[in-house]
């Protein structure tokens, strides 16, 4: 009888003791082993010239179900998450109804188990009519922590006052997770939209705008007492200010803000509209430093996918979101291989980090013990991006055409190769996600 399950062999492992060659053996969806392990295995998976990764999380997903399905659902985003090189994610309580009570949530569990085809973890909205049942809500099996949005973006989720996120972050004990927009400038500046310019997004919803927030948010995390994450930070300035309030703020970066510049309204026009906007060079600049210097923590993709009608809408009426979970790797690999930033940073931007803020359990390092969860790529691989290549139900990315060297070729979701060089190998056996914070309150 054979000893393991599987055994990954002849790899470059990038974990804890940094990159190096060694073999990682499984048995039941855990590792087992790591180094020298022998063959005896069921199954023997030959790595050889390509580096093993912990298994990437994607921290902010809208996989739009339910009630928004015509554009994605939880098993079409899961796909694509899965052929980009994805093992988790966490997605996003703006859904129709909202993800705010705990029938909500748990109807959302329902749908996902076993039909995803990575592993999930589900926020739970923060409004003002939930706060009392929040305690409760941010410890339910499966649960990230709680997201607010200080500023309107797709949906009706809004808390736009500070005493309505101060009573949130009072009633809460998990870090929670905020969209850091000012609601109230935003009322105020819309007369600076030009119909037909979407160019005129940054404009409209500008630097001053998510810095003003930011610093809102700072400043009641600190009257509180409690734990914040800023995502999707899109300006130097609030990298600037973040640095000094790391006591309280962990912060997200995403791909786009990192990859993509006010050029992408002329070639993209509607289709690189996102809340926050990408901005100009300046602050793609600020936001890599930010990465250098370590104050981002993590990458969230945002995947917020619309159909090409709802983005060919003349702007303001184009909807703002743009996919992003299965080109998350293959973008960022291509990062590391220029030089912006190392293949161990990006790791612990991608596993170490998601571990360490959200207290994951038994995911986000490869460590004997832990979830055998892997994202396997080709460093050198060079690759074209197509809308043809993307699995998410509206066909297209911001980066077709685009060519990248780094590419994903195999997720492992608990031991199991659900992709292996571009082909669905096993689907569906997605997974509540496990959290420290919840499994001490008996979840």
């Amino acid at each position: 009888m054979a000893q393991y399950d599987t055994i990954f062999k002849n790899a470059t492992l990038v974990n804890h003791d940094g990159e190096g060659l060694a073999d990682i053996a499984v048995r039941g969806g855990r590792i087992f082993a790591i180094g020298s392990v022998g063959d005896s295995a069921d199954e023997i998976v030959d790595c050889k010239g390509l580096h093993i990764l912990p298994g990437v999380i994607d921290t902010q997903v809208h996989f739009r179900e339910p009630g928004l399905t015509h554009k994605e659902d939880l098993e079409s985003g899961s796909l694509s998450a899965v052929m980009g090189g994805v093992t988790g994610v966490f997605e996003m309580p703006n859904t129709n109804p909202l993800t705010t009570t705990r029938e909500t949530f748990e109807d959302k569990i329902a749908r996902a188990t076993n039909r995803m085809h990575c592993d999930f973890a589900f926020y739970i909205g923060g409004t003002h009519e939930n706060v009392a049942e929040l305690p409760v809500l941010e410890k339910l099996p499966g649960c990230a922590g709680v997201k607010v949005f200080m500023g309107s973006s797709t949906g009706s989720l809004l808390v736009a006052d500070d005493d309505g996120v101060e009573a949130i972050l009072r009633a809460i004990s998990r870090r929670a997770a905020f969209h850091s927009e000012d609601e109230y400038m935003l009322e105020e500046r819309k007369h600076l939209r030009v119909a037909g310019d979407p160019s005129s997004h940054p404009v409209w919803r500008s630097p001053e705008v998510a810095l003003n927030c930011t610093k809102r948010l700072v400043g009641l995390a600190h009257k509180t007492g409690k734990r914040i994450h800023v995502l999707h930070i899109s300006t130097a300035d609030e990298m600037i200010y973040l640095a000094d309030h790391k006591d309280v703020a962990s912060v997200e970066v995403t791909p786009h803000h990192l990859t993509l510049d006010e050029t992408a309204y002329t070639r993209l026009g509607t289709y690189v509209q996102m809340n926050p906007p990408v901005r100009d060079k300046a602050h793609r600049e600020g936001i890599w430093k930010g990465v250098a210097n370590g104050v981002a923590d993590i990458l969230g993709s945002d995947h917020a996918p619309h159909t090409r009608e709802e983005k060919d809408h003349p702007y303001p009426a184009s909807h703002s979101g743009m996919t992003g979970v299965q080109t998350l790797v293959p973008t960022m690999l291509d990062h590391v291989n220029a030089g912006k930033l190392s293949l161990a940073r990006f790791v612990d931007m991608t596993s170490h980090g998601p571990n360490r803020l959200f207290g994951i359990a038994g995911k986000g390092r490869i460590a004997v013990g832990y979830d055998a969860d892997f994202t396997i790529v080709d460093l050198k691989r060079r690759e074209t991006i197509t809308n043809e290549w993307v699995k998410s139900r509206v066909g297209w990315t911001p980066y077709d055409g685009v060519t990248v060297t780094g590419w994903p070729v195999g997720t492992i979701v608990r031991g199991k190769t659900v992709m292996w060089q571009g082909e669905l190998v096993t689907p569906s056996q997605g997974q509540p996600i496990r959290f420290l914070e919840a499994l001490v309150a008996g979840a």
